[in-house]
């Protein structure tokens, strides 16, 4: 098994191997590794079913001790693939609040930030895509009949 990360990687049923690929893998493959689900409005609107996170999206929590609760992405960490949201707080026994770090298998994306325009333009890409698609078929089965 080699030491450096291996673009020409695949896949392999071995979980040790599959470890090894998320911990060794460089910072622009995480990015991609730290997509969250969007919602169901949200798939119908782009035709994609999850998104690389970035700061600002208004995310749900679908696990664990904080479950239903929704806020604001504040932070992301894709070295320690990490999202930490705001006003979602753990208190330790001194009375002291820390941010709670959540996997973002856990989160679901109810709402995006656009203000990058090159997020925007990937999101629409693939929604014209779709709503290509589906006209194409409309159009056949028009024809056909």
């Amino acid at each position: 098994m080699r030491k450096h990360f291996s673009i020409k990687w695949k896949a392999s049923k071995q979980p040790r191997k599959q470890r090894k690929y998320r911990t060794n893998a460089p910072l622009h493959v995480r990015r991609k590794m730290m997509s969250i689900n969007l919602s169901k409005e949200l798939r119908k609107k782009y035709g994609k079913r999850n998104f690389p996170v970035r700061n600002g999206d208004n995310v749900m929590i679908m696990r664990g001790e904080f479950k239903g609760k929704t806020g604001k992405i504040n932070l992301v960490n894709y070295k320690k693939k990490i999202v930490i949201i705001d006003m979602i707080y753990r208190t330790k026994i001194d009375k002291t609040k820390i941010s709670v770090k959540f996997d973002p298998s856990n989160l679901q994306i109810k709402e995006l930030n656009l203000d990058d325009k090159n997020r925007k333009d990937a999101l629409e890409r693939k929604a014209n895509i779709v709503k290509d698609k589906k006209k194409s078929k409309k159009e056949l089965n028009k024809n056909a009949s």
